[in-house]
């Protein structure tokens, strides 16, 4: 599909003459506050959703708000972006500039946020437009909630050009977009010299899967529906090239949800790779389908160093899974380099008290370099939802503000109780961490087994790639297993022994440099780590950075 949201129907009478301010809701986020800000759902994706219980070992990053970022960089209208504002913040540049719309962007679970964001534009700012985006807008009744003039459901940079008069349809212009900002593990803030992080594109938004559960895939259409911003390989290629000379990076974060799925484009931007010499790394979203339709020799020349890949559970019927021995498939591709985000879901509908620890053990013994748990949830607007709500099993006093897959059911499961989900999702993080060690070894493992197969590759674009991250490891990952090897022995010993292993294999493989960097950099990371570990316990939290950008900006 192309993109285009036939939802507006308007034209703003300033047109393209309107400021226009688009904000995400303001912070703080890790902490409980009456306007639904919970402290268990922080705005850190990997500590929140997948490295929760690892302690200091967590890796912790925020992500900017990269849809109301696409939409400023796709209009002609003077534009304030305003993100991870303070309230009073947001206040603040109602009152010192003139704004005719208001863009707000949210998550469902911050809709006491925009409630709150929304009555201070009316009460401060009387003749904006009030438009709300994000999935936020999927809560059916969200106009009754608060008090918008607009509601955005599904791709708004179309939206919003239609709505101040430009081509809907025109080209999409991708913004510079870092991906991760202000990262951490043990204690550390990494520098973050240019080239460092990766970059993050955009090709598509939405899935054509169509999982029933899938907030993602219902926002933008459902099964069969997607939008793709960018049709060929030729475009992802001239974007990539674009930031790997302004942004300095050579590795990107590619945020599409099935991003394999499109195996013409992907193999399209290939030969440009080939042909241009690239030794590109990215990270991609792909369903274990997707990834079996390309051979291993393929994946690693396209540069895939990372996958999430959802796993949800050996007994599920879903199509991205069918035919597929995930533990079979996670092994062969962290053997080739490539690391394995799984996710799986606690409390599908055939779980029950007796099967559920089996379940969870099945899917640990993936071993993955990350592993995502969400509880079973039906958001609201989502297929689920609905089933639930026909079938009267939806728990209606459950705040909105705790629906966001990390907390407790929001429905009446068949065999699982409200408070035994928690009990069960919290136990499935700590028996992957306690059982296969911290995200930041099971990355050296993966990150070395692919330098051992490809460090004589005949393609030099690879073997490039490869020595890349193995100097990372013969530098700051040697040492980081040092440290990690010593602070896991109280924790599991055999992991322990498994981390002094490896962290020995390195050092055969890089010299005198690995060890003198262990032993020099490993008790400091150790004394970081333990130093973060009485900071965590005495609740220290991590909020982003505010983020103010103009553009198209004339001063009144």
């Amino acid at each position: 599909m192309s993109p285009h949201n036939s939802n507006c129907s308007l034209t703003h009478p300033s047109g393209t003459r309107a400021r226009v301010l688009l904000s995400s809701v303001f912070g703080p986020y890790a902490q409980d506050d009456k306007y639904g800000s919970r402290a268990i759902n922080p705005m850190e994706l990997y500590h929140n959703q997948v490295t929760r219980a690892q302690g200091a070992f967590s890796l912790r990053m925020f992500h900017r708000s990269w849809g109301i970022m696409l939409i400023q960089a796709n209009i002609s209208a003077p534009c304030t972006v305003l993100d991870f504002p303070t309230r009073e913040g947001f206040t603040r540049e109602l009152t010192s500039h003139e704004y005719e719309i208001v863009g707000i962007s949210s998550i469902i679970s911050n809709v006491g946020k925009v409630r709150e964001m929304c009555r201070l534009v009316r009460e401060l700012s009387p003749h904006s437009t009030i438009v709300v985006g994000g999935h936020v807008s999927a809560i059916p009744g969200i106009e009754h909630m608060v008090d918008a003039d607009h509601y955005v459901r599904g791709e708004g940079i179309s939206w919003m050009r239609c709505y101040l008069g430009e081509d809907a349809t025109a080209p999409i212009k991708h913004p510079a977009i870092i991906s991760g900002i202000q990262t951490r593990s043990m204690g550390m803030r990494l520098p973050e010299r240019r080239g460092s992080t990766a970059a993050t594109i955009i090709p598509s938004v939405g899935c054509p899967m169509g999982c029933s559960f899938c907030a993602t895939s219902s926002f933008f259409g459902g099964k069969g529906n997607f939008y793709n911003f960018y049709e060929t390989g030729d475009e992802l290629f001239d974007i990539m090239e674009g930031f790997e000379t302004t942004l300095g990076v050579q590795t990107f974060f590619i945020m599409d949800e099935n991003f394999l799925l499109h195996r013409k484009r992907a193999l399209q931007l290939l030969e440009r790779m080939k042909a241009g010499g690239k030794s590109w790394g990215m990270a991609v979203f792909a369903s274990a389908n997707a990834i079996q339709k390309y051979s291993m020799q393929e994946l690693v020349e396209l540069g895939i160093s990372w996958v999430w890949m959802g796993l949800e559970s050996p007994h599920s019927e879903y199509t991205k899974l069918k035919g597929t021995d995930t533990r079979v498939l996670t092994h062969e591709l962290r053997s080739h380099g490539i690391r394995v985000q799984g996710s799986t879901i606690i409390g599908l509908e055939h779980h029950t008290p007796a099967n559920i620890t089996s379940e969870i053990e099945h899917a640990c013994s993936h071993e993955t370099d990350f592993h995502q748990f969400m509880l079973y949830t039906p958001v609201p607007g989502t297929p689920l939802y609905r089933e639930m709500k026909e079938q009267g099993r939806m728990l209606d006093s459950i705040d909105l503000a705790d629906i966001h897959g990390q907390f407790k059911f929001n429905f009446q499961h068949a065999a699982i109780s409200r408070e035994d989900s928690k009990r069960f999702l919290d136990w499935a993080f700590l028996h992957d961490f306690e059982s296969n060690g911290p995200s930041l070894y099971r990355m050296c493992q993966t990150m070395l087994q692919g330098w051992r197969r490809y460090r004589d590759y005949p393609d030099p674009r690879v073997r490039e790639r490869f020595a890349r991250e193995m100097q990372k490891l013969r530098t700051g990952y040697s040492a980081a297993l040092w440290a990690m090897e010593h602070q896991f022995r109280s924790v599991n010993r055999s992991v322990s022994e498994k981390m002094k292993t490896l962290r020995k294999d390195v050092e055969s493989e890089s010299g005198i440099f690995a060890r003198l960097s262990s032993r020099a950099l490993g008790p400091l990371l150790l004394w970081t780590t333990r130093r973060e570990e009485r900071r965590l316990a005495k609740g220290k939290t991590y909020e982003p950075p505010t983020f103010l950008e103009r553009t198209n900006w004339a001063a009144t």
